[in-house]
């Protein structure tokens, strides 16, 4: 899908995701917003997840495994 809109940015963020396309990890100043939303939906999935987890009540498990659960279950449902 592609959904095309003018964002303005700072001028130092600006040059930050220019600098990203100059280095040549993107290709395009598109696909380092791109990216950049991506990893923000990422982190909200996943906050989501510990949050829930969290309140269950029924959590025997240290942060770090339940984020590690949480990546593998996202990453075998094509979420991640």
């Amino acid at each position: 899908m592609s959904i095309h809109s003018n964002v303005s940015i700072s001028e130092p963020n600006g040059k930050w995701v220019q600098a990203q396309v100059d280095s040549g990890e993107f290709a395009t100043r598109d696909e380092v917003v791109d990216d950049l939303i991506r990893q923000a939906r990422e982190r909200d999935i996943i906050r989501a997840h510990l949050i829930a987890a969290e309140q269950s009540g029924f959590v025997d498990q240290t942060p770090e495994q339940i984020l590690a659960d949480i990546k593998e279950e996202l990453r075998r449902n094509g979420e991640l």
